[in-house]
């Protein structure tokens, strides 16, 4: 598939190439343009092919002809991006490498302003994204932007720019309707219907008001992944597949290693794990997503806009981060405020972040479980059965089974009433070690100013030198109400936790040889609550021998500061407690602990040796206390990355072929990871007892920390789109994204996970005008088989491949566009992250009343 994809890419110029020569002229309307604009690069209008770093641009044209059912799902097919689809209602997008389900590393604004969820540092998927109907472009920066953003994004950025009211003005209305889960084992055919409204008007262009409304209902993609995490967990004893007591499915909840015990029958150790549930049968798959926004706009003179902006979403779905979640009744509010001139522009806003009614999809499993019998009372009556089985003549495998079935009677099952009061009564337990709940609260202040210094008060000074300056300043604070279980104070117990930041940069520009040449730097000084300042700067050079083609060449330096989460979580979860890396949080932890995947060696081996060498158990911990392995992690710092890229955009063929091609290398340090470990729990243990302390799950307290990898990491990668116009308006387009981890030096197995396929493929054909109302677009995507790796789950996720597709038809005088497409065609199911949803068809029609 790779080879046939990277085949038609190649050929998109050659197979076509005949056309442009036979045509004498070209059409305007098919003209690649120069004029087209982005602002995210340097935060200033440029030209998209003077751009100094590399960007893409999906506009309102390319939304329309797109196949995907909305905006949100068509940047999946743009150069560089990687999709992960925790919900058929939330969807999150990374670049370059080093992603995961909640990417702190990827910012996602909208105007200009962040809509992350406070608590996480990481958007809400489309949460408080436009809707379909007032999008008005979006880019996107695959790779470091923090020198002039600061706000951690070390992996890219996607700015979303709505529509003005000013300039877009009526009444629009679209309706969604599709249905997903056909021929799917877990669920029978669902429908799905998302309905948009929007309004503006303005007065005189001096007042004017936005209004807009989005419902959206369905039923979500299920995860149901049945590969055991655990496939070892007694090989010593010749215990595999369906005959493994120990059994850890990858979508199933109650059964990991918190849920484990080592268990002596009949003179060897078994491990044996609780039975869990599946999340098929713990979490509500309806679908509920719903966003608004009201706007008002206000120019006092022809140059000023002033303008209140309020957005809300509110979400039923599924999410993933360490563990699974159902989102119930999250609510996410947004107030800003913006004041823009040609050289001033000042933002402020704040944002809230309710979780609502939502739970923990791996607590619920693992405290049903619990709420029937307690893990002593189970794991006793397990032995006592197998015992009983075996003096009765059964054979070891029978008589696992046959414990199970014992220690199991009467235990709650899935879609019965005691089951269902059992989901409300632990979802409103704010304790993982005894409920589900996530309750967390949190807000996020911010203040932000542009001034172009040359625009008005330099003028002189530009016209004297072509020099162009600008500055800017940020301040954040993050606060979070301790809730007990998520976080807590360590400061000022029972007050509120704030956390900030502040920042500022200075970008100077200037061109030379007749414009040729532009040379671009900025610095970038950002300054946090527990960390000294850290220096962000990008110099980078901009070459254009002709109006059509373009050269680029860049460096930068980013730092990403701890999320909020990751400087002061204090979760409960399973008899693991997740403690914040900063010293306040986790002080004495890292000084007194033991790596965990040294305590399961040592456990591994102290089994092993009892069941295959015949020692007692105290023989054997002396015999492998060696194995135990003291935690030398400490607390956290800011994680660092230098970025070298050089890039080329331009005009081929009489402007019918548009090429796009970058090459970047990235240097990381001192990535912010998890490190499991154990403690004995007597503080005044003798020396000589910790191994036979760390033997035993209930002598040992165990924790995850954030600390920072020692391991510097190094990684590259590639791109190259094409986009080529032929005769008769049909368009062929095609990219091809290369990513690769080169090489980890010291390579501590702590860094984070590169979860990144290689190669990343798509190829599309389409004409917006077969007739005069008619148009048409495919695009097949192809994405290659890689590893996944995450605290939750690790394994390989497939190659897969999908084919993407839409016709349209416009009436125009009745306002009216009806489009009806799907993703994934021909229902081929696959899932782009490990323990994430499996992911088949979904067909939509879509009608769109617009300007009325």
């Amino acid at each position: 598939m790779k080879k046939t994809l990277l085949l038609i890419l190649g050929l998109l110029v050659i197979s076509y190439s005949d056309f442009a020569q036979k045509q004498s002229t070209v059409e305007k309307d098919s003209v690649i343009r120069l004029s087209e604009v982005v602002v995210t690069a340097s935060r200033t209008p440029e030209s998209i092919l003077k751009s100094p770093v590399s960007i893409e641009l999906l506009d309102a044209k390319h939304i329309k002809q797109s196949p995907a059912p909305s905006y949100f799902d068509a940047i999946e097919n743009i150069k560089g991006i990687q999709l992960l689809t925790s919900s058929l209602g939330f969807k999150v997008y990374n670049t370059r490498g080093f992603a995961n389900p909640t990417n702190v590393r990827f910012v996602q604004l909208v105007d200009g302003i962040d809509n992350q969820a406070p608590h996480i540092g990481a958007p809400i998927g489309s949460a408080l994204a436009p809707t379909d109907l007032d999008i008005y472009q979006a880019e996107i920066i695959p790779g470091t932007a923090s020198a002039l953003y600061g706000m951690n994004s070390l992996n890219g950025m996607l700015n979303l720019f709505s529509k003005n009211p000013f300039d877009y003005q009526g009444f629009s209305f679209q309706q969604k309707t599709g249905v997903n889960h056909l021929s799917d084992q877990n669920a029978s055919a669902h429908p799905f219907s998302e309905s948009s409204i929007r309004w503006a008007k303005a007065w005189n262009n001096r007042f004017a008001i936005k209004i807009n409304f989005d419902y959206l209902t369905g039923y979500d993609w299920i995860a149901d992944n049945t590969t055991d995490l655990n496939p070892n967990g007694n090989a010593s004893l010749n215990l595999l597949g369906a005959d493994n007591p120990a059994s850890d499915p990858v979508n199933s909840y109650g059964n990991e290693s918190s849920n484990r015990k080592t268990l002596t029958l009949g003179g060897k150790r078994y491990s044996v794990a609780r039975t869990g549930y599946y999340e098929k049968d713990l979490a509500d798959f309806s679908l509920r997503n719903m966003k608004g926004d009201f706007s008002f706009h206000y120019k006092p003179v022809q140059n000023l806009e002033i303008a209140y902006t309020y957005r809300f979403g509110i979400l039923d779905n599924i999410y993933q981060r360490t563990n699974r979640f159902r989102l119930n009744d999250y609510r996410i509010d947004q107030h800003s405020l913006f004041i823009k001139s040609p050289s001033i522009q000042i933002r402020a806003y704040t944002t809230s972040e309710n979780t609502g009614k939502s739970y923990n999809i791996r607590s619920m499993g693992e405290n049903i479980d619990r709420t029937f019998k307690s893990d002593d009372q189970w794991f006793k009556d397990f032995s006592a059965q197998f015992n009983s089985s075996v003096q009765a003549g059964s054979s070891v495998t029978d008589a696992l089974t046959q414990a199970r079935n014992k220690a199991d009677a009467g235990r709650p099952q899935p879609h019965t009433a005691q089951f269902d009061a059992l989901i409300d009564k632990l979802g409103d337990i704010n304790n993982w070690d005894a409920g589900a709940a996530l309750r967390v609260k949190s807000w996020m202040y911010h203040l932000e100013g542009q001034l172009d210094l040359t625009q008005d008060l330099l003028k002189t000074f530009k016209e004297k030198s072509g020099i162009q300056l600008m500055t800017g300043f940020d301040y954040r604070n993050y606060e979070v109400y301790p809730d007990g279980n998520y976080f807590i104070n360590p400061v000022e117990a029972g007050k509120n936790l704030n956390y900030y930041k502040y920042g500022a940069f200075l970008q100077v520009s200037k061109t030379f040889f007749e414009e040729k040449v532009k040379l671009q730097g900025s610095l970038r000084a950002d300054k946090n609550e527990y960390f000294d300042l850290r220096w962000n700067p990008r110099i980078a050079l901009v070459y254009t021998p002709q109006n059509d083609h373009n050269f680029r060449i860049s460096y930068q330096n980013g730092y990403r500061f701890p999320s909020l989460f990751e400087a002061f979580s204090n979760v409960n979860s399973g008899g693991v407690k997740r403690v914040g890396g900063l010293p306040i949080m986790s002080q004495g932890i890292f000084e007194n602990s033991y790596f965990k995947t040294s305590v399961d060696a040592f456990q591994t081996a102290v089994t092993a040796d009892v069941n295959t060498k015949g020692l007692t158990t105290a023989q054997a911990i002396t015999a492998n206390k060696g194995l135990l392995k003291k935690n030398d992690y400490t607390y956290l710092k800011p994680e660092q990355v230098n970025s070298f890229e050089i890039g080329y955009k331009g005009n081929w063929l009489d402007k019918r072929l548009f090429v796009d091609a970058d090459f970047y290398y990235n240097h990381y340090q001192n990535f912010m990871a998890q490190v499991e470990v154990s403690i004995p729990k007597s503080k005044t243990i003798n020396p000589d007892s910790i191994a036979i302390y760390l033997n035993d799950k209930n002598t040992q307290d165990r924790y995850r920390l954030w600390t920072n990898s020692k391991t510097t990491v190094y990684n590259y990668g590639a791109s190259l789109g094409l986009r080529f116009r032929a005769v008769d308006n049909f368009i062929l387009s095609g990219n091809a994204s290369f990513a690769k981890l080169d090489r980890k030096d010291s390579n501590d197995g702590l860094e984070e996970a590169f979860n990144t396929p290689q190669w990343i493929l798509n190829v599309g054909i389409g004409n917006r005008k077969l007739t005069d109302h008619l148009g048409f677009n495919l695009n097949l995507k192809w994405q290659d088989t890689f590893l996944w790796q995450s605290s939750l789950a690790t394994g390989n996720v497939p190659a897969y491949s999908s084919l993407d597709g839409q016709i349209s038809y416009a009436f125009p005088k009745q306002k009216l566009d009806v489009k009806l497409g799907g993703t994934n065609l021909l229902n081929k199911y696959y899932f782009n992250f490990l323990a994430g949803p499996s992911i088949g068809g979904f067909y939509y029609l879509t009608l769109t009343l617009d300007g009325l």
